[in-house]
């Protein structure tokens, strides 16, 4: 026996996704960045750099070690880019409030910052003993009361946030522990950051759905007033079937520009629900609930996503289904001329085949007056009482006998000719 190429990989992807077990406090850094292809070698050498010589995983989708003394990482390569999240533990209040004032910490996200790619998210998330502690550090911040959402997790977990950036780019998410167990409360706030992360991966589709709204309304009206055309008669039919497949060029192409976002965004938002789901969100008296975020914005955000989506499914359908009708109504035009010009090629045989009966007959007529007129000719050298019959009256006797055998010579000729055209 021997092990399948794949199988280590397909078993390391089952252990991939998971942080550490979380001390508490803790100070979480954590960016989800997009790159292209050139990018994503300078972060992996960048990333192989800080791990030299400790170990690691072994697999090129993931990285984790530490940064300094107090400055745990872990990296993760995604489809669409990759995620860096520092653990910054012991960690102070203050350290929170204002990065510069814990120099490993700045010295951490320092480096973290010299890494390539765009930033989709990036948060700072400080992890309490309970709701008292977090409460203090809470007065602390600027976030939107308004706007402030607070939620009970499975277990007992509590978090605030108002998913808005602040001043140094990052979002503030704060959590209070409240004795939960250590590998459940890292496994929730893990699920926590994801539902934020694939969020905002899923959101990056509404803008894209967005620009599509006013070719697709340009679309429709081309369609409509096609369908009109059509079913009008002062437009040729190849140049509606022009104009037509133009049209479907044009579908094509926007579907074939935001099929991957499109697609991608599903897929996100599928994931969103689930981890929503798994959260298990309880609301908290006085506060919206991260449900009611979730509802009141993300999902008609992916509703107009998805209706972007069928809608070019639906108008390429019709301008297909219009294609189709016009095509067959061209088929039915050739096919009407086509029996049209059968009809009149049999008309023309049918008069040929008179005209050629009729001329078999006047040649019958002219080979019969020749061969009698040469009869007429051979007869003046007999003399009259040889015959006992006057030449004249035994020419016209020979006539109607002379046009018979003629024409029965040519019936015979005309049909071994076919026969032999059969054969061949």
């Amino acid at each position: 026996m021997r092990d399948h190429e794949l199988r280590r990989r397909a078993v390391g992807e089952m252990h991939l996704r998971r942080w550490p077990v979380l001390p508490v406090p803790c100070h979480i850094l954590q960016w989800v960045l997009a790159l292209d292809d050139a990018e994503r070698a300078e972060e992996l050498a960048a990333i192989e750099a800080l791990v030299a010589g400790r170990d690691t995983v072994g697999n090129p989708s993931h990285r984790e070690g530490r940064i300094n003394e107090s400055v745990m990482f872990t990296w993760e390569r995604q489809s669409e880019g990759s995620s860096l999240t520092l653990f910054a533990s012991p960690c102070t209040e203050d350290g929170f409030l204002d990065l510069s004032a814990d120099p490993l910490i700045a010295a951490a996200v320092q480096w973290a910052q010299t890494l390539p790619g765009k930033v989709i998210r990036s948060t700072r998330v400080w992890l309490g003993e309970d709701d008292a502690s977090v409460m203090r550090l809470l007065d602390a911040h600027s976030f939107n009361r308004d706007e402030l959402i607070s939620s009970t997790l499975g277990g007992g977990i509590r978090v605030w946030s108002d998913f808005r950036i602040m001043d140094d780019g990052f979002g503030r998410l704060l959590v209070a522990a409240n004795g939960v167990d250590r590998r459940d409360l890292s496994r929730q706030l893990q699920r926590m950051q994801e539902l934020g992360n694939y969020r905002n991966k899923a959101l990056l589709g509404l803008p894209v759905a967005r620009e599509c709204w006013p070719k697709l309304d340009a679309a429709e009206e081309r369609l409509r007033d096609l369908a009109n055309r059509i079913a009008g008669s002062d437009a040729r039919d190849d140049t509606l079937l022009e104009e037509l497949s133009g049209l479907a060029l044009d579908l094509a192409s926007v579907s074939t520009a935001i099929s991957f976002r499109m697609d991608a965004t599903r897929a996100y938002g599928q994931i969103v629900e689930e981890r929503l789901e798994q959260l298990d969100v309880r609301s908290v008296e006085g506060y919206a609930s991260l449900v009611d975020f979730t509802q009141r914005r993300f999902r008609p955000a992916m509703n107009t996503c998805l209706a972007t989506a069928e809608r070019i499914e639906r108008l390429g359908a019709r301008t297909e289904q219009l294609a189709s009708l016009l095509r067959a109504r061209i088929d039915t035009r050739i096919e009407n001329q086509n029996a049209e010009l059968l009809r009149s090629m049999e008309q023309s045989i049918s008069m040929q085949a008179r005209l050629q009966q009729l001329v078999e007959g006047l040649s019958a007529v002219a080979l019969s007056y020749y061969a009698l007129s040469l009869l007429k000719y051979a007869l003046y050298a007999v003399p009259h009482d040889v015959l006992g019959i006057s030449h004249d009256l035994l020419v016209g006797l020979l006539v109607v006998p002379m046009v018979l055998g003629v024409w029965w010579t040519m019936h015979l000729l005309k049909e071994r000719l076919l026969k032999s055209a059969e054969r061949k």
